[in-house]
């Protein structure tokens, strides 16, 4: 018993030690850019001396931050440099600490990491609101400041899925016919109230254990992709959480914007390109905190932006992730986001990145896709958010069409892609976790969401569906972001229907699954070529129908949609150049063959999908 207490003391009095953690974890030889930052955490550690010996690594640069917790090591990586332990060791006074740093072998190449396109179909999930599965964590809030157990009463709370409750239910994204899942953020999100969503990190480098572990995460890529689905990770480097620990113990005074926490954004992202703005005005944008919970980073520190580089750079080499869905794009230094989108496509040229900027115009989102002649500087970013779209869906679906309204808003929004260098590469979307639901009830008949969903499957861009959809769900922000982050039914123990099963679904829900995985399945294995690569015509719909083709080559699909509540008879004269008379289409989604002749007759509300292959 006394050697046990002696022990104890001795422990309780043992100096701290002087090396806590090193950001990133690991990291690779072989890898196109040979610089490698180390981010080094310890008690005074900024003090201490290190030294390093490993054949082909060159220590180049020991920088002392303001505060002496922190390090930052850079270290060139040769060609030559093998994998292996990297032995460093630090030195402080008569204290000495050495640390086995791991370089690892490169899995496959930089240029085998495939991005997503589109040709995908992205399906959005929210991890918590999913479905919950067994996961290996040990213990859920393991090194957790906040536990507060799941309550599925509270839309604002944690409900408890998880990264094994997608694993799960992988069959089932693969039978609907997606090609790729958008999960929202997963790493570390150690604070109170209802960071459920994910937005607002304390740990970069960890998934949070409460929806599994880092191996869970890794499992998740691995299994979709067998299944030949990618996976898309949400990040989110304009701010952190408010719990993370640079927040507790800042590196340095430059570290944050508005470290006092004292001016928050003003979320007119207008002021970005605005040639009249104020500093006042642009500052409070980009440099404002975007809630009093997520402090905002400071992206011109370049040590904190190459962290962030590396982060990233660090998660598909690790997981194998094929795309990056980056959060709040503009409310971060430009100049620094673009240095990160340079870096990270330069070590995995065929991968992709898009950003969210949130406008309801054309104009302010092709501002920041790459090669576009609005902004003075190149943005870099590959794939930018059709929230035009999102923002008025329901006019153009639900509205009368009118020489204004209706499908002629559709079509004047589709004419302002002259704005953008590359519209298949705008991500298109009805809604997301951040909006209401495309349908704000449940219909009683499909016809508009049948609509609604075959333009965004059939037009240009790179779709996105919401998890759900394919129940119709539904639902309205007000009140609460939770009523559109409702529990997928039968994702979690003890609910009374199990949606993912044909016996759980309503016939109206049977319906619209049918539908929906028709079309996507359509796109995925028969039309993939012609609704990815082909060029797109579309006519005024002067007559109260749109009309548009898909063509590659001799290949094309014809879509006709009827805006009205009545027969429509189309004289097809007007549509000569893409279907002269005589021609004769197949109903992509089944049924007899189609002659075109001087009239087409369109049912009430009807979407025809015809195809000449």
């Amino acid at each position: 018993m006394l050697a046990s207490l002696l022990i104890a003391a001795a422990a309780a009095s043992a100096p701290a030690p002087l090396v806590e953690k090193v950001e990133p974890p690991y990291w690779w030889t072989g890898m196109r850019n040979d610089t490698l930052q180390l981010m080094v955490t310890g008690h005074n550690v900024g003090d201490a001396t290190v030294s390093a010996a490993y054949p082909g690594v060159t220590l180049l640069e020991d920088v002392r931050l303001d505060n002496p917790d922190y390090k930052i090591l850079y270290f060139r990586i040769s060609p030559e440099a093998a994998p292996g332990e990297m032995p460093l060791t630090f030195r402080l006074g008569k204290r000495e600490q050495k640390v086995d740093y791991q370089l690892r072998a490169r899995a496959k190449s930089g240029e085998a990491h495939e991005g997503f396109t589109a040709s995908d179909v992205l399906y959005l999930l929210m991890p918590d609101r999913f479905a919950q599965g067994k996961s290996a964590a040990a213990d859920p809030y393991e090194g957790l400041e906040y536990k507060a157990q799941p309550d599925r009463q509270n839309p604002n709370a944690r409900h408890g899925g998880n990264i094994q409750g997608i694993i799960d239910h992988l069959d089932y994204l693969n039978d609907l016919g997606v090609t790729a899942i958008w999960v929202c953020p997963v790493l570390e999100n150690d604070m109170p109230g209802g960071s459920y969503h994910g937005y607002a990190t304390t740990d970069y480098y960890r998934i949070d254990p409460r929806f599994g572990t880092n191996e869970e995460w890794n499992l998740l890529i691995e299994e979709a992709n067998k299944r030949g689905m990618k996976v898309v990770m949400d990040m989110i480097f304009n701010h952190s959480g408010l719990n993370h620990p640079w927040l507790k113990n800042t590196p340095s005074k430059d570290w944050l914007n508005h470290p006092e926490g004292d001016v928050m954004t003003n979320f007119r992202l207008s002021t970005v390109h605005d040639p009249y703005v104020s500093d006042y005005d642009k500052d409070a944008t980009v440099n404002g905190w975007f809630v009093k919970s997520m402090p905002d980073l400071n992206q011109r520190n370049p040590h904190l932006m190459r962290y962030l580089i590396q982060n990233s750079i660090w998660w598909v080499e690790s997981s194998g992730i094929n795309g990056i869905r980056m959060d709040t794009y503009p409310y971060a230094d430009a100049d620094g986001m673009a240095s990160w989108i340079d870096a990270v496509m330069e070590e995995y040229p065929n991968f992709n990145i898009v950003g969210e900027c949130w406008y309801d115009n054309e104009g302010g989102a092709a501002f920041w896709q790459k090669g576009n002649n609005l902004n003075p500087k190149d943005p870099r970013l590959p794939s930018v958010m059709d929230f035009r779209l999102t923002t008025q869906g329901h006019k153009y679906f639900d509205e009368p069409t009118t020489p204004w309204t209706g499908l002629n808003g559709l079509y004047d929004h589709l004419s302002m892609d002259f704005l953008f260098p590359e519209p298949q590469k705008i991500l298109t979307f009805l809604d997301n976790h951040d909006t209401d639901r495309f349908l704000l009830k449940e219909p009683e008949n499909l016809d508009t969401w049948k609509q609604a969903v075959t333009f965004l499957l059939t037009s240009r861009g790179i779709p996105q569906v919401y998890y759900g959809t394919e129940l119709l769900m539904n639902g309205s922000k007000e009140g609460s972001d939770g009523y559109v982050r409702r529990d997928f039914p039968g994702g979690f123990e003890g609910d009374t229907t199990d949606a993912f099963t044909r016996e759980g679904r309503t016939p109206i829900q049977n319906e619209a699954w049918d539908y929906l995985s028709s079309l996507l399945k359509w796109r995925r294995d028969t039309a993939n070529e012609v609704i990815a690569k082909g060029t797109l015509k579309h006519f005024m719909p002067i007559n109260c129908a749109y009309v548009y083709e898909r063509s590659l080559g001799d290949k094309k699909v014809v879509v006709m949609i009827n805006g009205t509540d009545q027969p429509l008879d189309l004289e097809m004269a007007r549509y000569a150049e893409i279907l002269p008379a005589g021609t004769r289409l197949s109903r992509s989604l089944g049924g007899e063959e189609v002659t075109i002749g001087e009239t087409l007759t369109l049912a009430p509300r009807e979407v025809l999908l015809l195809q000449n292959f």
